[in-house]
């Protein structure tokens, strides 16, 4: 079987989806350009399967590559047999490969490679072909001085050894131990011996002495042992009971009852319990790292494209304030484009009642001088005074006043792509522009940030790096284009991020534009130096060129579909603007008269069709005011019963984060979302989603925060300390605002909603 039907099979897609595809791939077409424009190709295959695809494809050429080097030091070894070679072009996985490969595997010393050097092999085989037959008889004819073996129990110590290694080497006992492993392993950790009182041990309390299925056991609580080992706190296990694995063991390799197979036996045992055991520990070990592994940079990805893909407020004249208290708030103008007209300080939140009325002055000047529309603050330190301080000098005007997540704002600030834009003005300036340009288009701003610092994933710094990295660029990358670039305005990061596009063809791109003014054409776009067909084609249907003489080029119809659509216009006797301001003219237009074969199909002319209705739509949601309850300003001010808005800031399997506007984030814990059982936060809201939640507890001690967002809530059976009660374990906190990602449910609040939800 080749690679494309194991791809195929493993999917579900169709064998001729998965060749074109694979082929695409391989010709240089990115995941989002195959989605989009060549669906009749692909079968209509969305871009998870593509990647999919891809992915699987890459895998598989690294099996391939181990596979070769397993047969070559087999080869070099003149150990490679035909059988052996068959095994091995059978095997799927890497694992299988490694199987197969372990009793050949060069090892280090060993007391079975002793036993071999001291002569003792044969007894081993010996004894496995007669069970029957009388090993210490045997075993007397092996004794010799000058190899170490004095006596009979020597020898059948030795023999006994040898075989212990065949056992645990076996691939197919493996496979079977292995299978034991994942669905019956139980993982338990405990406290280390003196560690109980230290402070920074207590978050992770809960698994001072805690077991549970290995099948069972979430991404988050698996990530919080292991991290709480890594950090010399807690002991874990994965463990299955020895008798299981032993009697595997047995029903393989021991024959009938009889003097020899005793020595078997005992053998069997001691491999299984000496070196099989503690093998398939290490193993199912990495393989429960990466399964949860997987499940977080999942959760990271679906969190990272909500924040992306949050609604822009778009193309307006903007106010963005980074509050402060000591330093004043840092306030700049932005254009429509997001340029920078002037900046100041306002010191609105600390200072005498002259300082604050001058400040309230400036402030309405700058909003009556530049026509503001709109004026974003920043939802750190300060925020919620900074919004009142707003709310008091416009009081009665119209202008939407909106709290802007700056999370990364300040690693923003003091990047080189920051320093870059704003070279002559300082950190502060250049995280109230990010601020503000947030809340414009929250894509274009935050594309410029490694998404790692964004915050919004569960241990996004202890899972595979190169799988997160992965994940997030395919995430960036899909947003990206299905959005679309407005090629005259859009920063050299956003360009990066096109299908086709690199870091280089995006600086050529604001070179060319620079120097020649902005584009008129998608054609112009190919007088770009080292801008080729490949990349042009790749590009130009994610570039968007507002303006332009030909209306097609500020859609997201593709460039090789031009005709097609000026054949539509000819057919009805109008142009191709007719099309697009008149749903009549469109309506008139027969898909099937212009379906080609597999070139063009109805898939490909039903999107043609939506974008001549809505040229360059955009997917994202409408932009909705909101704003935080008035009066709430600060954790002293929540009190039990009270329902509050706020804003989803992270979804993770055992909860979601809300921000209600009080500095803190609290906890709508999993089994807090609904009055139906939920079994992760996705299912019920998002990130950047607006919600009502009720304040079920307040701990001001330590600043945690408990919510509800049930129908009804019974305050009366609940017990445990307040929160969010959360532990650092649970949720990685960001470097660089206090409000951070507060730490998971991890207390006896925690422990006690688990165990219901589990009974649920």
């Amino acid at each position: 079987m080749n690679h494309l039907q194991i791809i195929a099979q493993q999917t579900g897609c169709s064998l001729a989806s998965v060749t074109t595809t694979a082929k695409l791939i391989a010709e240089g077409a990115t995941v989002p350009f195959i989605a989009r424009y060549r669906k009749e190709q692909t079968g209509s295959l969305d871009e998870v399967q593509i990647a999919t695809i891809r992915d699987r494809m890459q895998q598989l050429a690294e099996l391939d590559a181990r596979r070769s080097a397993v047969i070559r030091s087999l080869e070099e070894r003149q150990l490679l047999t035909p059988e052996l070679q068959k095994k091995l072009h059978a095997a799927l996985t890497v694992t299988e490969v490694e199987d197969i490969f372990a009793p050949y595997r060069p090892k280090r010393q060993t007391r079975a490679t002793i036993a071999i050097e001291r002569g003792l092999e044969p007894l081993a085989d010996w004894l496995l072909a007669n069970p029957k037959g009388d090993p210490a008889e045997q075993a007397a004819l092996l004794i010799d001085a000058a190899k170490q073996v004095a006596s009979a129990d020597d020898a059948l110590a030795g023999a006994r050894d040898i075989i212990a290694e065949r056992v645990a080497d076996d691939a197919a006992l493996r496979g079977l131990v292995r299978t034991l492993y994942q669905e019956n392993a139980i993982v338990s950790s405990k406290i280390l011996f003196g560690k109980e009182e230290l402070e920074d041990a207590q978050k992770y309390r809960d698994y001072f002495q805690w077991s549970e299925p290995l099948s069972s056991i979430p991404s988050h609580r698996m990530l919080a042992i292991r991290r709480g080992e890594k950090e010399g706190f807690l002991l874990m296990r994965i463990e299955v009971p020895l008798e299981r694995v032993t009697m595997l063991g047995r029903n393989a390799w021991l024959g009938p009852d009889g003097p020899a197979s005793r020595h078997v036996a005992l053998a069997i045992d001691d491999g299984c319990k000496r070196l099989l055991m503690p093998s398939m520990e290490t193993e199912t070990r990495l393989f429960a790292k990466k399964r949860a592994d997987l499940t977080a940079i999942a959760v990271f990805g679906q969190n990272c494209r909500e924040l992306l893909l949050a609604s822009a407020l778009g193309e307006k004249m903007l106010l963005a304030l980074d509050p402060g208290f000591r330093t004043g708030c840092k306030t700049v103008v932005l254009d429509r484009s997001g340029k920078l007209l002037e900046q100041t300080v306002l010191h609105a939140t600390v200072g005498s009642p002259s300082q604050i009325e001058e400040a309230g002055r400036t402030l309405l000047r700058l909003i009556a001088r530049y026509e503001i529309e709109a004026i974003a603050i920043g939802n750190g330190t300060a925020s919620r005074e900074t919004e009142s301080f707003v709310r008091k000098f416009v009081k009665g005007n119209a202008l939407p006043i909106v709290i802007v997540n700056e999370s990364g704002a300040s690693i923003y600030s003091a990047s080189d792509v920051a320093r870059e834009e704003f070279p002559n003005e300082d950190v502060t300036v250049r995280g109230a522009v990010s601020i503000g340009r947030r809340l414009m288009d929250p894509l274009a701003e935050l594309v410029k940030l490694d998404p790692k610092v964004i915050g919004v994933g569960q241990y996004q710094h202890d899972v595979d790096q190169r799988a997160l990295k992965t994940n997030l660029d395919d995430t960036v990358i899909s947003c990206v284009n299905a959005v679309g670039v407005e090629v005259n305005t859009a920063s050299k990061q956003l360009l990066a991020y096109v299908s086709g596009l690199n870091a280089q063809l995006a600086e050529n791109i604001i070179a060319w534009r620079n120097e020649h003014g902005p584009f008129r054409s998608r054609e112009a776009l190919k007088q770009v130096p080292r801008l080729g067909p490949k990349a042009f084609e790749q590009a130009a249907g994610f570039l968007r060129i507002r303006g332009a003489e030909n209306p097609l080029d500020a859609s997201g119809v593709h460039p090789e579909r031009y005709a097609l659509v000026q054949q539509m216009a000819a057919d009805l006797n109008c142009r191709v603007k007719d099309l697009i301001a008149h749903e009549a003219q469109r309506n008139r237009i027969h898909l099937e008269n212009y379906t080609k074969s597999d070139e063009i199909g109805l898939p490909t002319l039903r999107d043609i069709l939506a974008e001549l209705a809505k040229p360059g739509r955009d997917p994202r949601r409408e932009f909705e005011h909101f704003s935080f309850q008035q009066g709430v300003e600060k954790l002293e001010d929540l009190q039990v019963g009270m329902k509050l808005p706020g804003v989803v800031t992270n979804a993770t399997a055992f909860g979601a984060f809300i921000d209600v506007g009080v500095h803190q984030d609290g906890l709508v814990h999993v089994s807090q979302l609904a009055d139906h059982f939920v079994k992760d936060a996705s299912e019920v809201v998002k990130v950047g989603q607006k919600v009502m939640v009720t304040v079920v507890e307040v701990d001001l001690k330590r600043r945690r925060i408990a919510l509800s967002m049930k129908s009804r809530v019974d305050f009366e059976n609940r017990r445990g300390p307040a929160s969010g009660a959360t532990s650092g374990s649970e949720r990685d906190r960001k470097p660089q605002t206090p409000r951070g990602n507060a730490p998971a449910a991890n207390h006896d609040w925690f422990s006690q909603a688990m165990q219901q939800a589990k009974k649920k």
